[in-house]
């Protein structure tokens, strides 16, 4: 729907009191922007034709789905879009893109860093020397250990290709098994873990949160791994049970635990994982790296351009799936029009 200038209307979400996005000149200049924080939601979406979600955690979406009569277009600044999405909206025509690509190489150089922090025990290194203590010790290797990557799409992909430079040798769990894979080699199928998790050295989360993987690292995973293995957690925390995991690592069942998600974040301060053996955390940052904002605004300006230009959409969600799917062997997002927000995925989609 147009406004009374004939321009369509765009509404941005933005954090109370939160900066807007930058980059934002091409788009004012074909449409009227109206920024807004959730409290003001429901009134700039009322005619609006598209949404960007800059404040990206929001759940206001929902609240005023009633008010959203004329959307086309919600764009989301983040991979996940587990928070925005609910039945109405996975049932409309409403198309949905996301940030897919932008943390891609930035998770997968976290998870490394993570892989060596472990293996050549940084952490206590670290802590010993708060306490003034020289304390010589044998570290791990790297290469040649066993990686097991949960979640086979574009940041599996990239992590899985980042950890084979450094001589791991990886595999992939995803939704469908298959023998050959340009860069898991093998990939297992997710809905099997417990079998395959004792392989692996490093079990690496890096899936969505979907029906399929909530509460996916459970009891049952956590006890099949082996006793010296390292759990790196940077999808969602959801996908693992945060009790069966920190049971797990009080009765040595697990080395040790590096993660950046959790099912309730900021992590309570009175949670048993803060001082859990073995564990770091980290605030939920693995993907933002230097220019990380201007990146993702410019990646919607981009996006919004093309939606104003008529031409296909980039990064286009299948909402029942949860995901952006893509070709097993593409490392870049695939351009997706409107007639495809429900496209075939392939099988390494995840």
């Amino acid at each position: 729907m147009a406004g009374s200038d004939g321009k369509p209307i765009i509404a941005v979400l933005c954090a109370a009191g939160g900066p807007l996005p930058p980059h934002m000149q091409a788009v004012e200049e074909r449409a009227t922007v109206r920024y807004c924080d959730a409290d003001g939601l429901a009134a700039a979406v009322a005619d609006a034709d598209a949404l960007f979600l800059w404040d990206f955690f929001s759940s206001a979406v929902r609240q005023i789905w009633d008010h959203a009569g004329a959307l086309r277009w919600i764009h989301v600044a983040a991979a996940g879009v587990d928070k925005l999405l609910f039945e109405e909206l996975i049932d409309s025509d409403v198309i949905v893109t996301n940030a897919r690509g932008v943390f891609d190489r930035p998770i997968a150089e976290f998870v490394l860093g993570s892989v060596l922090a472990f293996a050549k025990d940084l952490h206590r290194s670290h802590d010993l020397q708060l306490a003034r203590t020289w304390k010589h010790r044998e570290t791990l290797p790297v290469a040649g250990t066993t990686a097991l990557i949960v979640g086979t799409g574009a940041i599996g992909r990239e992590t899985a290709r980042l950890l084979r430079a450094v001589g791991m040798d990886v595999r992939g769990a995803g939704r469908t098994a298959r023998a050959v894979d340009p860069d898991f080699g093998t990939v297992v199928t997710s809905d099997e873990l417990a079998a395959h998790v004792g392989w692996a050295d490093h079990v690496i989360m890096v899936a969505p949160l979907t029906q399929a993987t909530r509460g996916l690292i459970d009891a049952t995973v956590l006890a099949a791994m082996k006793p010296t293995a390292h759990l790196i957690n940077v999808g969602r925390g959801p996908c693992v049970v945060e009790d069966d995991l920190v049971a797990a690592l009080t009765g040595g069942q697990l080395a040790g635990a590096s993660l950046d998600v959790f099912a309730t974040e900021p992590l309570p301060v009175d949670h048993p994982l803060w001082s859990a053996p073995g564990v770091v955390v980290s605030a939920h940052m693995s993907g933002d790296t230097v220019g990380w904002l201007d990146t993702l605004a410019r990646q919607f300006t981009d996006n919004a351009v093309r939606w104003l230009d008529g031409e296909d959409l980039v990064n286009v969600v299948d909402k029942r799936l949860g995901f952006v799917p893509a070709h097993p062997q593409a490392s870049q997002p695939e351009p997706s029009g409107p007639q495809s927000s429900h496209p075939r995925p392939s099988p390494a989609d995840e």
